[in-house]
């Protein structure tokens, strides 16, 4: 895309306008970091518009803070004190969902994950988001614990105007060939490679 132009225009009797407007589901994959970095730089960007925000991530420790987080829900505090911005939630699965709360063992990871996008799924249902940013959401997809064929008809049939980021590694084909725009994080070099570990303001 030359300077932001399409390289073609397809004849779906769409205006200008309707076509640049359209909700999109968006997926970062790959084996290189960088994958939620962008997310949640475009989650940002949707705070500004004045998008209600909802990120929800799945797999990672509850207690894992990242920088990310801390940022969002700042925002979020802008918006409810001054307006700015839009609404912003953050939720963890490893934390127990906050309207479903587990004891957080291994053999309820499966189940958590479920409940996580069935919650996902009443909320797109009823547009309650600008954009979602499902974190690590391949990942349950690739376990077997969250079925693909609905998560890709759920986002195909989604109403309104909603945005949808998923990150992770291996994301199913499936949801590959659903996405608007798909990029894959590929690895040139890494610290790792030189044996340095993950560094604060970096990694997290």
């Amino acid at each position: 895309m030359p300077q932001g132009q399409p390289e073609s225009v397809p004849a779906d009797g769409l205006t200008t306008r309707q076509r640049r407007n359209r909700p999109l589901v968006i997926v970062h994959t790959g084996a290189m970091k960088g994958k939620s970095t962008a997310a949640f730089g475009l989650a940002m960007r949707g705070w500004h518009q004045g998008w209600s925000i909802a990120v929800f991530q799945f797999v990672k420790s509850a207690r894992w803070r990242v920088g990310e987080e801390a940022a969002m829900l700042a925002l979020g505090r802008v918006h409810e004190q001054t307006g700015e911005g839009g609404p912003v939630q953050w939720h963890k699965m490893g934390a127990g969902w906050s309207w479903s709360r587990r004891s957080g063992t291994e053999a309820d990871h499966a189940a958590d994950a479920r409940d996580g996008w069935l919650e996902i799924k009443r909320r797109l249902a009823a547009g309650e988001h600008d954009l979602y940013v499902l974190d690590e959401f391949t990942y349950p997809m690739k376990w077997g614990w969250v079925d693909v064929d609905d998560v890709v008809t759920t986002l195909r049939d989604r109403p309104g105007h909603q945005h949808v980021v998923i990150t992770g590694r291996d994301a199913d084909l499936r949801l590959v060939d659903a996405a608007d725009l798909v990029t894959e994080m590929t690895k040139i070099k890494h610290p790792m490679d030189a044996g340095q570990k993950g560094q604060r303001g970096i990694e997290w």
